[in-house]
This record gives structure tokens, C-alpha cells and sequence, in this order.
């Protein structure tokens, strides 16, 4: 993900995939070169990289790689989980995502690999219509079996939404760990 910046969406998406997955270790990768964002302002890489490090702290089975940081060009998920299975062979790998990206995932590059290489762990949104999903399960022929839906509550948080509070000078208020609220202060990020 872009976690510009990581908020309390992403780490509930995680806490309940581990939960319900019993997963060993959640991995978070933030994009170098986030290509569905080309033309957009993002915070640089080692903000980015040191605001998810802050918000990790004390959650033992979470992770930071920087897999897609170090590798030049588009971060593409397709190349990320084919690094990752070559990597570790014999994991089995889930990729966590929020409905609103699996409706887009046609739209992503090589989205029928990334149905081959890890099942989808998704987070509902209330706003999805069933018509939008059968669309997307047409077009990505397979979907369905390769999708497990959590049984997470929404959360109502975006970095959209944290980003245009900080340029008010509004507070973040429970949209984002404390840690990540003061990095961003200290650094004065967003403010322009």
C-alpha cells in the first residue's frame, strides 16, 4: 500500500486477518513507485517507511519490508507476491485489501497472477453494491474462490481524510496512532 499515511484501517485490517487467518506474520510493503497514484504528490519513501515503523511498535507479528521500496520502477502487487513466493516457497500467502480495491483489481497489472499466487483477504465497505462485485467476479473470472471476506467491522478512516485534516490544522483525532499524528507534526508533513 501507499500508507500516506498508515491509519487505524490498516492496522485493524491486519489485527483481524491475523485473528481470523491465524496468520504467523503480517507483512506491510509500502509501494516505492505506486503507479495507480502516478502524477500525485506522496510523502517520500522514508516518511512513509518511518511512520509505518512508529505505528508497528509493539505489535510482534507485524512487519515492515521494503521490498517494493528498494526495487526500481512501478511497484506492481503481481511482481511483489511473485518476490515474496520465490522467496519463501513454502508460505501460503494472503494479500489484504479493502473491498473498494478489490472492486479496481481489473484495472491493476497482471490481476489474474495475483489471483494464482495468494488468496485475498478483504474488508467490507458499506458502500459496495452487489452488482459492482458480480462485475468485478465477471471480469476476473475465479474471484470468488479466491476471495475470504473477514468478518471486521468498516472503519470509517482514510489517508485522504487525514491528509486534508493536517492541512486545516485540525486534529487527527483516533484516525491514526499518536506515533504516526507526531511524526507527521514534527516532520510538517501535508501542510502544503
Amino acid at each position: 500500500g501507499t500508507f500516506d499515511p498508515v491509519h487505524r484501517g490498516h492496522l485493524a485490517l491486519a489485527r483481524a486477518a491475523r485473528d481470523e487467518l491465524g496468520l504467523d506474520e503480517v507483512m506491510f510493503l509500502p509501494a516505492g513507485q505506486p503507479w495507480r497514484k502516478a502524477g500525485q504528490t506522496i510523502a517520500s519513501n522514508e516518511h512513509r517507511l518511518a511512520m509505518l515503523r512508529r505505528a508497528l511498535e509493539g505489535e510482534a507479528a507485524f512487519q515492515v519490508s521494503k521490498l517494493e521500496l528498494e526495487r526500481p520502477g512501478p511497484s506492481y502487487t503481481a511482481d511483489t507476491l511473485e518476490a515474496l513466493r520465490d522467496d519463501r516457497p513454502e508460505d501460503e500467502l494472503f494479500f489484504l485489501l479493502g473491498e473498494d480495491a478489490l472492486m479496481d483489481l481489473p484495472n491493476w497489472a497482471r490481476p489474474q497472477r495475483i489471483l494464482e499466487l495468494a488468496m485475498l483477504a478483504v474488508a467490507r465497505r458499506a458502500d459496495t453494491s452487489p452488482k459492482a462485485l458480480k462485475e468485478t467476479d465477471r471480469q476476473l473470472p475465479g474471484l470468488g474462490e479466491r476471495v475470504i471476506w473477514l468478518k471486521m467491522s468498516a472503519v470509517a478512516v482514510s489517508a485522504t481524510e487525514i491528509r486534508e485534516r493536517v492541512r486545516a490544522g485540525q486534529p487527527m483525532g483516533d484516525l491514526a496512532p499518536a506515533t504516526v499524528e507526531e511524526y507527521i507534526r514534527e516532520q510538517g508533513l501535508y501542510r502544503e
